[in-house]
């Protein structure tokens, strides 16, 4: 016949998780009997979690219809300036792609041929926008100044 399959490291694993429910237990029935398990948790004015309700003199009035889930809409964010202006640096009209650098900040930034409005060679000023790529700030939407 074959022997019982439970190992040592079994039967110790099991001890210790008996251990750990008894202590659980235990400090649930020390909490009950101290008083300190209270069915509410209040939060006060200062955003601290207390177990005494509020003072109702100090309550604010919030209206739900002003509290602002989520990012805003794209008509209530403020406009900015988002044309820059710069140099073309390099340009391979066969490749389809360029970088160019910003006057203000000098800061080169790849090109696409999806991206061009106009068509553009080395050392062209142009006027352009930003967009996120996978590498980075990639500018779109190029036309000559």
């Amino acid at each position: 016949m074959a022997g019982s399959q439970e190992t040592f490291g079994k039967k110790e694993r099991e001890k210790k998780r008996l251990k750990k429910k008894k202590d659980k237990l235990l400090k649930k029935e020390e909490r009950k009997a101290g008083g300190q398990e209270s069915e509410f948790i209040y939060v006060d004015e200062f955003g601290q979690l207390t177990d005494t309700p509020m003072d109702p003199s100090k309550k604010i009035k919030v209206e739900a219809s002003s509290i602002e889930i989520g990012v805003p809409k794209k008509e209530d964010r403020e406009v900015e300036e988002t044309e820059k202006k710069g140099k073309v640096s390099f340009f391979d009209s066969s490749k389809g792609f360029g970088f160019i650098i910003e006057n203000e900040s000098q800061e080169k930034y790849f090109v696409h041929v999806s991206g061009i409005l106009e068509e553009i060679k080395e050392n062209d000023k142009v006027s352009f926008e930003l967009e996120r790529g996978l590498k980075g700030m990639n500018a779109v939407r190029v036309k000559k100044i």
